[in-house]
């Protein structure tokens, strides 16, 4: 599996994997198996990629498997969801200091195509991530629908932890916090 950060010719890759497992589209016999709720599009990532080099693709035998979008708050800002989130940011302390949209970005979503799931594709593109976000900023903040345990169990191995919980649009998510300057190696 090759790691990179993904460039504009990626991005129709992204979209393709991203479609199989969004909750507007993924099929209901893999929903129970996780999925991303988060929209996006093409103008979106094209933005994040050259404003914010923070889509982080895997490839095998030259497909996209899995990606992880990051971004800044301001990126994120457009989403209601993150709105909200960022409203509550000053509330929260994690490395002995309050969370801010300074020292912190958004993770995720995340989406690892189900042909690579339980391989260490999730571990790897986090860590390769994890690591190149650490450059820019020392907390990651992200947020999991409570209905989608197989994603919250994933990265609660990886060792992120549940810092509060919120609700929006009559969802209920755990949100979660790690210290970039923790290796998984």
């Amino acid at each position: 599996m090759q790691l990179s950060i993904a460039t504009l010719n990626d991005i129709d890759d992204v979209l393709e994997l991203h479609s199989k497992y969004q909750i507007d589209t993924i099929t209901p016999e893999d929903k129970k198996d996780g999925f991303v709720t988060t929209s996006f599009t093409k103008e979106q990532l094209t933005q994040l990629i050259n404003e914010e080099n923070a889509l982080f693709i895997a490839r095998k035998n030259g497909t996209v498997v899995a990606y992880v979008m990051c971004g800044s708050w301001k990126f994120c800002s457009i989403w209601p969801i993150f709105t909200q989130m960022i409203h509550d940011l000053p509330n929260l302390s994690y490395l002995g200091q309050t969370i801010t949209t300074e020292n912190s970005y958004q993770y995720g979503p995340v989406c690892i195509d189900k042909s690579v799931r339980g391989s260490g594709a999730l571990e790897a593109i986090f860590d390769f991530a994890r690591e190149e976000m650490s450059k820019r900023y020392p907390i990651l903040v992200t947020f999991i629908n409570k209905v989608n345990q197989r994603s919250f169990k994933a990265h609660s191995r990886l060792g992120l932890e549940v810092i509060t919980e919120f609700s929006f649009n009559n969802n209920h998510y755990y949100e979660l916090v790690y210290d970039t300057s923790k290796t998984l190696r």
